[in-house]
């Protein structure tokens, strides 16, 4: 069985490596607004962009739920083909339309990437969840750090220029689909197939187990020990058991997902993590989104281009900081202590992004971005824990697409108020991106007034019952 889930999580690592290997993403921006096309720099801020995080809001939550349905590996096969269409408009097509239906298609690359994460845990034993879950997080670091790390090797020596990057990412997402075929099936899921329960009769009571499970132990001798319930009532009883399976009616799986939404949703404690994920998830969804764009706005743009360096740097130190974040959590940091924590990386993730703005020069801009990177990946590695602590283990997939559903809608209105033309505000880029500052700055100080408020709750309770006890 060890062999087995190694197997798997290798066999979808190398997919999630090489659908990483998006060596443009590094120069997007400048591909774009490049000569390449018949757009203006500002239509491209306003009429493109918007286009793909609406298009990721719109398709996320749909493709959750036929992700699961369809068992994961149809949507896999899907999302390395949208990426192949993706990336091959932007080769072919110079109009604003081509353009905007290349976003569309990136929205559904992005909204399809549920079914990379997702895949696994219905392949393999929930014993293996935090090593398989590490291994596909750490495909996708290194696959984003080797596509940027060759871009800026092609750009720095001028072997290519900024499009014909396009050419190794459409190239790689051929591969990824390919090897996407290769993938084993899946044959049960988390809420639309799940595994059939045997209905087993002894002594006119009926026993639910697992049929999997039962399966395992024909064949065995009432001398051997039995895992599962109903076969210990069988051989200790004597009586005569007949095995029936029960499908999964769609009342149950409505009941599934309702009891883990629910469970989930009224725990205070997953509320507040829950919201965290989102409103930090957003932040960095729309700085990512757009940083390229700042960047283009300097007056120093060097002559070599260094987003690939960039970005490579961002990388490793997020991946860095979501490590020690993961060490420092096990046993150590206490739920109010986190809390505390993130309020204050919330506000200094604010202050990098001020520095990249404010600043007069884009090497300086190039540091702020690096340093939100680490310090957003320590962020999200501690809240998604916190979170996952307070789970049913089933649900983690349902909450974190409903909570990434929640912060596609956050960014979407940070887009729609501050970005596009719907607005009507107008704001220059280094503008937007103080807006976008402001936003993590007052996120931390909403949730350290929330910790104070927390102590103070938790010391006038204490102070009561000590007037109690001396009164009695």
């Amino acid at each position: 069985m060890a062999a087995s889930w190694l197997k798997i999580s290798c066999l979808l690592c190398v997919f999630g490596f090489l659908r990483e290997l998006r060596p443009s993403e590094s120069y997007h921006a400048e591909i774009i607004m490049g000569e390449w096309y018949n757009v203006t720099p500002d239509q491209v801020i306003r009429q493109v962009y918007p286009i793909g995080t609406y298009s990721y809001l719109a398709l996320l939550f749909i493709v959750f739920l036929i992700t699961d349905f369809l068992r994961y590996k149809p949507l896999i096969i899907a999302n390395a083909l949208a990426g192949i269409i993706c990336w091959g408009l932007l080769i072919w097509i110079k109009s604003l339309l081509g353009m905007q239906i290349a976003e569309v298609f990136y929205g559904f690359y992005q909204a399809a990437e549920v079914a990379y994460y997702t895949y696994i845990y219905a392949k393999v034993d929930k014993q293996y969840y935090p090593r398989v879950t590490s291994h596909t997080r750490a495909a996708m670091f290194v696959g984003k750090l080797v596509a940027s790390s060759l871009a800026q090797l092609m750009i720095g020596m001028e072997w290519m220029n900024f499009k014909e990057l396009l050419y190794i990412t459409v190239s790689c997402q051929v591969l990824a689909l390919f090897w996407a075929f290769g993938l084993p099936k899946v044959e049960s899921s988390l809420y639309f197939h799940q595994k059939p329960k045997l209905r087993v009769e002894s002594d006119n009571q009926p026993i639910e187990t697992n049929a999997v499970e039962v399966e395992a132990t024909k064949g065995t001798t009432a001398s051997q020990p039995i895992e599962t319930n109903a076969a210990e009532v069988e051989a200790t009883k004597g009586t005569t058991a007949q095995g029936q399976e029960t499908p999964q009616s769609s009342g149950n799986n409505v009941h599934t997902l309702w009891s883990h939404f629910h469970n989930a949703y009224t725990n205070p404690i997953a509320l507040q993590w829950s919201l965290w994920y989102a409103v930090g998830l957003a932040g960095y969804l729309q700085i990512t989104n757009y940083m390229q764009v700042l960047w283009k706005s300097f007056d120093d743009e060097p002559e070599i281009v260094w987003n690939g360096a960039v970005d490579a740097a961002f990388t490793a130190l997020a991946a860095l900081s979501s490590l020690l974040a993961g060490y420092l959590h096990v046993g150590r940091l206490k739920s109010r202590t986190s809390l505390l924590s993130l309020a204050f990386l919330s506000v200094l993730e604010g202050g990098c992004v001020l520095l990249s703005t404010w600043t007069s020069t884009v090497y300086m801009s190039y540091l702020g971005y690096v340093l939100f990177g680490g310090l957003y990946g320590f962020s999200i590695t501690v809240a998604s824990a916190e979170l996952a602590s307070c789970l049913l283990e089933d649900s983690f997939a349902l909450i974190f697409g409903i909570n990434t559903f929640l912060a596609l809608i956050i960014q979407s209105l940070l887009t729609l108020v501050v970005v596009s033309e719907t607005g009507n505000l107008n704001l220059t880029t280094p503008e937007q991106f103080t807006v976008y500052a402001y936003y993590l700055i007052g996120i931390g100080v909403l949730y350290f007034t929330g910790f104070m408020i927390q102590i103070v709750w938790k010391l006038a309770r204490k102070s009561s019952n000590s007037n109690k006890i001396n009164l009695n």
